[in-house]
């Protein structure tokens, strides 16, 4: 039985992963560039170290078994940090930039983030950011992403994180709709093209002391894409401050009423990134600098609010 970490034969471990990804010798032998020989031979001096096996081997088939599949789940992410490791040592070598890989939802990245990217290039021109968006949790580990700025009340399995800012929901409008419904009460505007869950909706007309059931006319899986159809006039959203805020204040959406979702209806940003990358200094300064940009939000759209300009 294996005693030692050390007694692994590292170089196996990556014809360990190709053949649990494809399943068969020949093949992972053709991606790796060895012979099936050398493929079988590697798996078996893998087997032999660990004092278990990692496939099961029906027919003329390997399987990954309940044993390899732990083994996989622990050497995938590792496999990566080494290659990660490796690139940021060449790029040190060359004096090039570094490289920060980012996963964001799209509302988030298109509403917010992208319109200070040139911000962040002008203050940190030697790390770049490249950004994902997805509307599902990346597994950041297995897909090479250095941090995600996630959605929800956290915490994250296998991942270390902090909170950047709790958005509430507000109501909101295009500006010929916030005009025409100026001075009216929040009860009449069920007769309106509400945009959203009906769940966020009935817990506003819920806090405005309205108990009623709500049937919105559309209902969308990305902040941005709702906040899009606002602007363009198609209903009025209940949608998240932060994620129109620079439309608040240029004025292409107005809040119609000062009633807001908190607490337990909305959930926080959050910024989350594996353990091994927390003293990462390029993802310190992204993230530094990602908090200092949501507090001046923050600031802004509160002067906003106060004085009804924007500065």
């Amino acid at each position: 039985m294996l005693t030692s970490m050390a007694r692994i034969p590292l170089q196996t471990l990556p014809t360990f992963v190709a053949v649990a990804a494809l399943g068969n010798l020949r093949a992972a032998g053709e991606q790796l560039h060895l012979t099936h020989s050398a493929i079988s031979q590697q798996i078996r001096l893998l087997e032999q170290q660990l004092g278990y096996a990692v496939f099961d081997r029906p027919g003329r088939r390997v399987v990954l078994n309940a044993a390899g599949a732990a083994l996989l789940r622990a050497v995938e992410p590792a496999l990566a940090q080494i290659d990660e490791g490796a690139r940021a040592g060449a790029l040190a070598v060359r004096g090039a930039q570094q490289h920060l890989r980012i996963t964001v939802s799209p509302s988030f990245a298109q509403h917010w983030l992208m319109p200070r990217m040139a911000a962040w290039r002008a203050l940190q021109p030697g790390i770049s950011v490249e950004l994902h968006t997805s509307q599902t949790a990346v597994d950041l580990g297995r897909e090479g992403f250095h941090a995600a700025v996630r959605q929800g009340k956290g915490p994250w399995r296998g991942l270390e994180g902090e909170c950047l800012i709790d958005s509430q929901q507000v109501v909101l409008a295009c500006p010929a709709i916030a005009q025409r419904l100026a001075g009216s009460d929040p009860a009449s505007w069920l007769q309106e093209s509400l945009l959203g869950t009906s769940e966020c909706w009935e817990a506003w007309f819920a806090l405005a002391g309205h108990r009623v059931r709500i049937q919105p006319i559309a209902v969308f899986n990305d902040m941005g894409l709702m906040l899009q159809a606002t602007e363009q006039g198609l209903g009025i959203a209940l949608g998240r401050e932060l994620v129109a805020a620079d439309a608040l204040r240029a004025g292409r959406l107005v809040q119609l009423s000062p009633l807001a979702l908190g607490t337990e209806a909305y959930d926080a940003y959050w910024l989350v990134h594996p353990p091994e990358h927390r003293d990462w200094p390029p993802l310190q300064t992204f993230k530094a600098w990602l908090q200092a940009e949501l507090q001046q939000a923050s600031a802004q759209l509160q002067q906003f609010r106060q004085t009804g300009r924007s500065d």
